[in-house]
């Protein structure tokens, strides 16, 4: 049975696709036209601020509504500065800040920025609870691992993008923090006695005013056994609808990761996400072209067809999608830029444990740093620069930068650099150590060499006894490096 036009066009106002390149190819353009909803900006669409004001600027032209989303939380997760490293720290930083002016007054900034570029939704803030420290995919997006650490700062990160004309979207509900796979990868699993305290972020977000939340692939049992939270009714109507009253817009992650697209496919699991209660469905983070916006399309308008997806839930989604981007299109107003913010939170998140008399800070002289390197998950930008030596070797010329990653830290490896260092001041800079089994003992053979090594942790730190100084970041972001550095040359 052929799909009617009308249908079609209705199924696709409730999709938000990408796309390669700095421009908007014809698909999109011509899509657009037809009624589609928006589209997702990625790193690979960004070149520079004045660049993507010029592609949203194309895509408005076509669609004068359109929603035009992207992935920046500041920190980690960057879009707009994945080839420099972002000039702002992440949540976690944030929330060791503990200070909600600054949180409020970093998002507003960011908001400005984003607003400029012409995007109108920022799929963030990450509003998950991180109380499994071992997360593999949360971690330093979260605000901390208390509930109402957590919940003051979503509220205040809200407010402060909100404030600049850019919809906010409080994520990953009911909450990504207490899990322990990857949803790019499997089916994470929330422990029911972790419920009560993830939703607390949430209740606070939707109490300030959020205009959309988006959802995480994970299983929820306490409310619904069989299907992710993205496609259970259960948990989108049921509890962040009709419970916690929710009225704004629903979306999806990204439909193409495996915790929902490995059992139903991209297109049936966007029907039944639509179904449950979602509003807006994201895609292209991998699968970016027409083919797929299409058969995602093809396969919603089908299920109305089917009678799995009623068409006035469909319709109703579509209703929602128009009103937050009429939202974006009429509110708020970009602050002027103030690029002294993000420096300063990310001074002020900073945590130095001295575990030596002697005076191992500042630095004597060039530095050999010695950067142990992670792979990172999906949603962290594999091109986004960070670490220390970089920056310290700018206010300390001379210093010397190594990078090893797992399988390069052989014994043989160690004692070189142990060699090539002696005589200098030796940093080790690791990332989420406690998480990486080969980070760990790297650091054991480096130690047991060099008692007056510093260790500088840019992600969660399991401990801080580890070298004479230990110093946390709190953050991996470009301004995280250049205060870690700062300390090290003795300016902070």
């Amino acid at each position: 049975m052929p799909l009617s036009g009308d249908l079609l066009r209705l199924a696709d106002a409730v999709l938000l696709p990408g796309f390669h390149g700095h421009a908007p190819p014809d698909w999109i353009r011509r899509r657009l036209g037809e009624g589609l909803a928006g589209a997702v900006l990625f790193s690979r669409n960004i070149a520079g601020p004045e660049q993507v004001a010029r592609l949203t600027a194309a895509l408005r032209a076509e669609n004068p509504a359109v929603l035009v989303g992207t992935d920046e939380e500041s920190g980690e997760v960057t879009r707009l500065e994945a080839d420099t490293g972002s000039s702002r720290p992440g949540a976690y930083a944030l929330g060791v800040v503990d200070d909600v002016t600054i949180t409020e007054s970093l998002a507003r900034d960011l908001g400005g920025d984003l607003a400029r570029a012409g995007i109108t939704i920022d799929f963030a803030p990450s509003a998950d609870v991180n109380a499994n420290p071992d997360n593999p995919v949360i971690g330093l997006r979260a605000f901390g691992a208390d509930p109402a650490l957590v919940a003051r700062h979503t509220r205040a990160f809200v407010r402060g993008l909100q404030s600049a004309g850019v919809a906010a979207c409080a994520k990953h509900f009911p909450g990504h923090g207490d899990t322990s796979v990857d949803s790019h990868h499997g089916v994470p699993v929330m422990a029911e006695r972790g419920i009560q305290d993830a939703l607390v972020p949430f209740r606070e977000a939707i109490a300030e005013g959020v205009r959309a939340v988006m959802t995480g692939h994970l299983l929820v049992p306490s409310y619904d056994a069989e299907r992710p939270a993205t496609l259970s009714p259960k948990v989108l109507t049921g509890l962040l609808r009709e419970e916690l009253g929710f009225d704004g817009v629903i979306v999806t992650d990204g439909i193409e990761m495996t915790a929902v697209s490995a059992p139903y496919g991209l297109g049936g699991a966007s029907a039944r996400a639509i179904a449950a209660g979602a509003d807006a469905v994201c895609v292209g983070g991998e699968h970016a072209d027409e083919a797929t916006a299409a058969n995602i399309r093809d396969a919603i308008a089908a299920a109305v067809t089917t009678g799995s997806l009623p068409e006035e839930r469909l319709a109703d989604a579509a209703r929602r999608v128009r009103e937050l981007a009429a939202w974006a299109g009429s509110s708020g107003s970009p602050p002027p830029g103030d690029t002294r913010i993000g420096p300063d939170a990310a001074r002020r998140a900073i945590r130095v444990t001295r575990r030596s008399a002697d005076p191992v800070l500042p630095l004597a002289g060039p530095a050999h740093v010695l950067e142990l390197v992670p792979d990172m998950n999906l949603a962290i930008d594999r091109k986004t620069p960070w670490g220390v030596g970089e920056p310290l070797s700018r206010l300390v010329p001379g210093t010397v930068v190594t990078r090893l990653m797992a399988g390069g830290t052989t014994g043989s490896a160690l004692e070189a650099l142990i060699a090539a260092a002696a005589g200098k001041p030796l940093v080790v800079v690791v990332r989420d150590a406690h998480r990486h089994a080969w980070q760990e003992d790297a650091l054991g053979h480096l130690l047991s060499a060099r008692q007056d090594a510093v260790v500088v942790e840019m992600g969660l730190p399991a401990r801080t006894d580890l070298g004479a100084v230990h110093i946390a970041t709190y953050g991996a972001a470009r301004v995280c490096g250049e205060a870690a550095a700062e300390v090290l040359a003795g300016r902070l």
